[in-house]
């Protein structure tokens, strides 16, 4: 059985360069929309193990999300904005998460 954050990551960086709208990383907007410890090359966060709640998936369905969905629910719902969001921005396909629900604990 995989943790609920590594089921939806398929590490495309998308959500890292939009986040203008969490009132939680505003301190770490570059201004643009990124988060300044968004590394481009790598795709990847450089404080990953020190990052903030906001951004780990598990995390914030045991502290906000646990009485709204199972958690099952709430994996399709993180990974179905996301493939929206790669969708939206025209990302390879290969990023997809692929919704269902053996995928998800």
């Amino acid at each position: 059985m995989r943790k609920l954050e590594e089921t939806n990551c398929t590490i495309c960086g998308l959500c890292c360069q939009h986040i203008s709208k969490v009132s939680e990383l505003k301190e770490f907007d570059l201004g643009n929309g990124t988060c300044k410890y968004y590394e481009h090359t790598t795709k990847q966060c450089k404080i990953y193990d020190s990052r903030p709640d906001i951004c780990k998936v598990d995390v914030m369905y045991d502290k906000r999300y646990y009485k709204e969905f199972s958690p099952s629910e709430y994996a399709i719902s993180n990974a179905s904005i996301c493939n929206s969001l790669q969708e939206f921005y025209r990302l390879d396909k290969s990023y997809r998460i692929l919704i269902n629900q053996t995928n998800f604990i």
